[in-house]
């Protein structure tokens, strides 16, 4: 924040190259294996969701090959359904899940709040342990012939019937949704209890109330999971009746206790995406965040209310006519929040100081497609309207502009927003900016078709389809292409920034956060003389204020395409 000060003028600021700060403290294997650094935990989070990532990515590629002809001819149809298993679980539970949390909220947490430390440290590496443990599982599953249930491991078919590798397939979530509590108890307590002198709950960065909130939803929720899968393990494995109707069951009994978690975890991957944008915007466009303290409000209240929301997912299901109607009430209610969040965000723009570096252009991104995603979710919150569109494409629509558009473009902004910060290095700011107009138009390419063909009646999960339907799976595995060259063109021009990068300096982009009053890495303690704080965040610079130093020089040779040092 500009409104900190620092209690010693000799921080390391001379330190901007990816070899030393923390990462240069021992490159041992063993001293990464047993670090308790919250910044080394975070990039070995990084490291395994990206492994996940591109797993998860070549299932749903084989899918969109197989969906290209109208026939089913380059995979059965068991190998179909264990394919887009595969993707569901691993993308959701391995990536979509822990993405900004496990990394980013990992890193940036204890640097925004003034802390050395996450308060607890063997805990955190802990937890990346276990996430480690259960992606293990996922790659036995993998290996040994996956599983063909959905992601949703819907009873009795996953507790009786199916014949696929549920059991291992359930222990890989149920192990890596540990490894998700033990994260958001540390962030609960560090930010309870780590805040620098002065750093009061209205005046902390939107990013912090988002790893909050979404801390408070991850320890509530994900233990509901927990239990769904343990009955549903102990149908399958010991032979319970507990949702099976044959012997008494109740198979809508799974169904709400899985989607009582799974509707709060919609938030768990939005939140702290909500978060990054609220960083980014303000800091590109030079302004003051707009409504900071409806902003906090609307977090705190996406949170509550999305725990009351599950049975949406169940208008079909056979719930009574008036839970539905209560449940489709509570759905417009929820869109409220959200809605005002956008609102505030484009009320940060107007009159601002915009500048289009890559890290603004996905936040863009995401606006743009959260916004198409929650639009068309008060569709699916209308009851008719969702009978027609249970079980169609225009449901994975809808849930991947929100969840893969929105949660991804904003894991993008916050890669090239803190990479300075985490590297030391600025990457090539024309390759960056390429990429995110691509992603954004690589990804209606894919998904925009599909609201399409659902809203005609194709239904999901099929492998074979009439052939009226082929053009839109056409352009939607074209776009797949398009989409998949987005994602790996930051893999190549970040990777060469660590070595050839122009160097950063401390603040390149001239931010406000306490984050960046260190230096370039941050040194292993984070700060040698903890911050005080004495003013509001996003205290930046009033209308018609021309920047200059180190932000502007780097905003201008980003402007040129970020020239190599």
């Amino acid at each position: 924040m500009s409104d900190a000060v620092l209690d010693d003028t000799s921080l390391p600021h001379d330190v901007s190259t990816f070899d030393k700060g923390y990462l240069g403290d021992g490159h041992t294997l063993r001293s990464w294996l047993l670090t308790t650094d919250h910044k080394r935990i975070a990039i070995l989070y990084a490291l395994t969701l990206t492994i996940f990532f591109f797993i998860g990515g070549v299932a749903i590629a084989l899918v969109r090959i197989e969906l290209v002809p109208p026939a089913q001819d380059f995979v059965t149809a068991d190998e179909y359904n264990r394919l887009f298993t595969l993707h569901g679980i691993i993308m959701v539970w391995f990536f979509l899940v822990p993405s900004i949390p496990a990394t980013f909220g990992n890193f940036l947490l204890p640097l925004m709040i003034g802390a050395r430390d996450l308060a607890f440290p063997r805990l955190n590496l802990f937890s990346w342990y276990l996430t480690v443990i259960g992606g293990a599982f996922t790659v036995y599953v993998l290996l040994a012939g996956g599983v063909d249930t959905g992601w949703t491991f819907y009873t009795p078919y996953s507790s009786i019937y199916s014949n696929s590798h549920v059991i291992a397939a359930a222990i890989a979530v149920f192990v890596a949704g540990f490894g998700t509590i033990a994260t958001g108890i540390n962030f609960i307590v560090t930010t309870h209890t780590m805040r620098a002198p002065g750093l009061t709950w209205f005046r902390l960065p939107l990013f912090v109330w988002a790893m909050y909130t979404v801390s408070v939803v991850i320890i509530l929720a994900t233990p509901v999971l927990a239990m769904a899968l343990t009955l549903m393990m102990a149908e399958r494995f010991f032979g319970v009746p507990i949702f099976n109707p044959q012997g008494g069951g109740d198979p809508i009994l799974f169904q709400h206790l899985f989607w009582f978690y799974s509707h709060p975890a919609v938030y768990i991957m939005i939140l702290p995406a909500m978060g990054v944008v609220s960083e980014v915007i303000p800091c590109f466009a030079r302004r003051r965040l707009f409504g900071y303290d409806f902003m906090v409000y609307a977090l705190v209240a996406i949170s509550v209310v999305g725990f009351f929301v599950w049975g949406h997912h169940m208008f079909v299901s056979g719930e009574s006519p008036y839970a539905n109607l209560v449940f489709s009430f509570l759905s417009f209610v929820v869109a409220v929040p959200s809605a005002i969040k956008v609102f505030n965000w484009t009320a940060t723009l107007y009159r601002g100081q915009i500048t289009y570096e890559a890290p603004m252009l996905y936040a863009f991104g995401f606006v743009g497609l959260f916004t198409m995603g929650g639009l068309t979710g008060l569709f699916l919150a209308s009851i008719p309207i969702d009978v027609q569109a249970t079980d169609t494409y225009f449901v994975i629509a809808h849930f991947h502009y929100v969840m893969v558009g929105g949660t991804v473009s904003a894991f993008f902004a916050a890669l090239h927003f803190w990479w300075s910060k985490i590297t030391g290095r600025m990457y090539p700011e024309t390759w960056a900016r390429f990429a995110a107009v691509l992603m954004y138009f690589g990804f209606n390419f894919t998904f925009f078709p599909q609201f399409i063909m659902g809203w005609a009646g194709m239904p999901r999960r099929y492998g074979s389809y009439p052939p009226e339907f082929q053009i839109y799976h056409v352009l939607s595995s074209a776009g797949a292409v398009v989409l998949a060259a987005a994602y790996l063109m930051p893999l190549g021009y970040l990777t060469w920034s660590l070595r050839w990068g122009r160097r950063a300096g401390d603040n390149p982009w001239g931010a406000t956060g306490l984050e960046w009053q260190t230096s370039s890495p941050p040194p292993t303690h984070n700060f040698d003389k903890l911050p005080t704080v004495e003013r509001a965040p996003y205290d930046y610079h009033p209308e018609g204020y021309v920047e200059t130093g180190e932000a502007a020089r780097t905003i201008e040779a980003s402007q040129k395409g970020g020239e190599q040092e």
